[in-house]
């Protein structure tokens, strides 16, 4: 089991499009990051480096190397699948929490895990995509960003 964190703010840059759990939302901000900033790939993507022990997406893809500017997170995350399959582990279920009072994330949560789904090659039905706000409290609150957990369970493939 491995638990993954992230964390953006919102760009001051008026937008349309929000990149999260790996699909285009239509909303007025974007979040601000070396990458696309997409913080449910980025929490899933630590969650499995966690457990294949190379550490967190910042170690691996440095935000100092300009390879990586606007990156789609889709990379970081086949390269922690690329992992899990060299060391013979099997992704049983992953479980997402995101964070923010905007945008409402229900009218969104099927088709991320439809995406998630095809980008870590698991059923939707072990992919549990959650969302809370924090009470207008914290930056969160306050709508300055957005904050996502992720928790991945996995196993050895039986030879």
């Amino acid at each position: 089991t491995g638990l993954g964190f992230d964390v953006h703010k919102f760009s001051p840059k008026p937008t349309n499009t929000l990149r999260l759990g790996g699909i285009n939302i239509k909303y007025s901000k974007k979040l601000e990051g070396h990458s696309d900033a997409d913080v449910v790939l980025h929490a899933i993507t630590d969650s499995i480096l966690g457990i294949v022990k190379e550490g967190d997406i910042g170690r691996v893809f440095s935000n100092k190397n300009p390879k990586w500017k606007n990156a789609d997170s889709k990379i970081f995350l086949d390269y922690a699948i690329a992992r899990v399959k060299q060391l013979n582990y099997i992704i049983r279920y992953i479980d997402i929490t995101i964070i923010c009072e905007e945008p409402k994330i229900s009218s969104h949560a099927n088709r991320m895990t439809k995406k998630i789904s095809e980008l870590v090659e698991i059923s939707t039905d072990n992919i549990s995509i959650k969302a809370t706000t924090t009470e207008k409290l914290g930056f969160t609150g306050k709508e300055e960003g957005i904050a996502a957990y992720a928790v991945a369970l996995l196993s050895k493939t039986v030879n």
